[in-house]
């Protein structure tokens, strides 16, 4: 896959050019996450490549190891400063902190953005309190988290105790993660700032009785960031393809099989599809199962490049993409 002036897939020999922005993926697996539990504790002969090669590499050497689907954006403003921007905080976002915080060196998180309220995408909101500075009476400045009403009020049951701000008659005070909740208009032409960068929400279908929310950001360089879809409205698709608002500089999409359909998320077929409708600069797939062999099936997706002229691979949980916003 060929580099240009606004994107360029790794860091080249291991220099940081922190005069830039960055995508940092902190997570590229589906809901349960890879390795697949069943895998290792009753484990097939012969045993899942996959899975257990997931186990048995480091962190930075291991592709086949997928924690929910999470993007950090290290977003380096005009002045030089940068802020920190986390679409998504689900079940393993503690072990991302472990892994990728560390070693991407990443201090903080300014806001958040959520794409919908099911589990791999919110579970880890308690954890928010890990990242942000310590007070045992909560007196410190809370960390904005945009979404939809819909999802806050199914955030509203889960984590009352985050949403609650008065205490009752009597009520101990408890450490717990400080949030200032944002509603996100979902249209097209309602876009949003998080900490200094615009976010237009793209709605998806993520089954026909659901609505998850993508998102497009970046002025220089068009991101499109659609983590869990089965269809695309004609309106979203409009905004994001080359042929209707204009064409993206890299489209980051769901792909949770290698093989057939699934009711709630495109699989391979469809996603290679739908990149060939929208015909982004470049793509990258987020959302896999056990059923990718990361290198084996980037080889296949380095040949169907060459054959459609669109760059597409698959993703990984660590990858660091230096990027112009």
């Amino acid at each position: 896959m060929e580099n240009n002036d606004l994107i360029s897939v790794e860091e080249e020999n291991g220099v940081v050019d922190v005069s830039r922005s960055a995508l940092i993926f902190l997570g590229t697996g589906c809901s349960s996450a890879v390795p697949n539990a069943m895998c290792l504790i009753q484990p097939s002969d012969p045993p899942c490549h996959v899975c257990f090669q997931a186990m048995s590499l480091p962190p930075e050497r291991s592709h086949n190891y997928r924690c929910n689907t999470s993007l950090l954006i290290d977003y380096c403003q005009s002045d030089g400063k940068h802020h920190y921007i986390l679409i998504d905080v689900g079940k393993n976002f503690r072990e991302q902190v472990l892994r990728w915080f560390t070693y991407h060196k990443i201090p903080q998180v300014d806001s958040i953005i959520l794409t919908h309220e099911h589990a791999d995408a919110v579970l880890g909101l308690d954890d928010i309190r890990a990242v942000q500075p310590y007070s045992a009476t909560n007196d410190i400045d809370p960390t904005p988290v945009y979404l939809a009403q819909y999802a806050m009020e199914s955030i509203s049951m889960k984590f009352p105790y985050l949403v609650q701000k008065k205490l009752k008659e009597g009520q101990e005070v408890r450490r717990v993660a400080q949030i200032d909740w944002k509603i996100i208009e979902e249209q097209h032409d309602k876009p949003f700032v998080a900490s200094g960068l615009k976010f237009i929400p793209l709605p998806v279908m993520h089954g026909e009785d659901y609505i998850s929310l993508g998102f497009l950001f970046g002025e220089t360089c068009r991101v499109a960031y659609i983590s869990d879809v089965s269809r695309f409205p004609s309106s979203t698709e409009y905004v994001i393809s080359k042929t209707g608002a204009g064409q993206l500089d890299l489209l980051i999409l769901d792909t949770l099989y290698k093989k057939g359909s699934h009711n709630t998320h495109f699989c391979l077929p469809q996603t290679l599809d739908a990149v060939k409708r929208l015909c982004p600069k470049r793509a990258l797939l987020i959302g896999m199962t056990h059923e990718f062999d990361h290198d084996k099936d980037n080889e296949f997706l380095a040949e169907w490049s060459t054959r459609e002229g669109i760059p597409v691979q698959l993703a990984h949980d660590g990858l660091k993409i230096p990027i112009d916003l």
